[in-house]
């Protein structure tokens, strides 16, 4: 990769996380960003890079306080990551004093909110439940999918196959994760959540996430388990979600799927020069 002239010094980024879903967040509001595929993937190698499970480009708005993309380790781009749109609300709270902010993604204009005690809630939208938003291949009824399993699906800016399973902590997601991301039904490929139901407010949730990966938290994969948990009769619209990571608590409200946790920055960095230099 050439340098760009505002690459002389290298290209600052801060790493922060959601309950262990971690991400690289360049601003190029403030220093230009040569962002490509292969630079998503030169980052995201946790021996050669940094690491991280999606990275985070945010970019000025003029609809909202801040424009964000997602990329995904394997240089494809997201939709959607609920808990990434959370950290980015804690920077822009951060830099502006609000307590109110609208933030630009894939899925449209989102709201979010500081909720006390260093936690942020965001307004994911509505979820997708039209076989062709989610998407998927074929027409077919996303509360029992005709895969083994029943899993159900929906979309959060972003596709979910979600299993209720007896006990998640027996699960091999190394192995089950890849055949259902891959799986025909979805053309795009999926998120795959396994839910073990606690009670009608109280889920246990693991996840592969697309682009092949465990993560110890996935919040639009929490928003989305939420959606199919209830429109399978199994819990309330306003649930605990326990994941790898810690909590999250998910209400599916009139106006969209709302998500509420934790973040925490780690550390704030710079690219090299010479690391930038070695991707093509």
């Amino acid at each position: 990769m050439k340098n760009l002239d505002t690459l002389d010094n290298g290209l600052p980024f801060l790493k922060m996380h959601g309950l262990g879903n971690d991400f690289v967040i360049l601003d190029a509001r403030k220093t230009e960003v040569p962002m490509t595929a292969a630079m998503a993937r030169a980052i995201g190698h946790r021996y050669f890079g940094v690491g991280f499970d999606q990275l985070v480009v945010l970019n000025d708005s003029d609809a909202a306080d801040v424009d964000i993309t997602f990329w995904n380790t394997d240089g494809s781009t997201a939709g959607a990551c609920g808990n990434a749109t959370r950290c980015v609300a804690r920077i822009i709270f951060d830099e502006t004093g609000k307590s109110e902010l609208t933030l630009h993604t894939e899925r449209g204009l989102l709201s979010a909110v500081e909720s006390g005690d260093g936690l942020i809630s965001v307004n994911m939208g509505l979820p997708q439940l039209d076989w062709q938003d989610v998407p998927l291949a074929r027409e077919v009824d996303l509360v029992e999918l005709p895969i083994d399993g029943a899993p159900g699906a929906a979309g959060m800016g972003n596709p979910h196959c979600v299993f209720v399973v007896d006990d998640v902590e027996s699960l091999d997601l190394a192995k089950l994760g890849p055949v259902y991301e891959h799986h025909d039904l979805f053309p795009e490929r999926t998120n795959v959540e396994f839910l073990q139901i606690i009670d009608r407010n109280t889920i246990r949730m693991r996840v592969w996430e697309r682009g092949g990966m465990i993560t110890y938290a996935c919040g639009s994969g929490a928003c989305a388990s939420t959606v199919v948990a209830h429109r399978k009769g199994l819990t309330e619209r306003n649930v605990t979600i326990k994941l790898d990571g810690g909590d999250l608590q998910i209400d599916w409200r009139e106006d969209g799927v709302w998500m509420t946790g934790p973040t925490q920055l780690v550390f704030s960095g710079v690219l090299s020069t010479d690391f930038l230099d070695k991707i093509e």
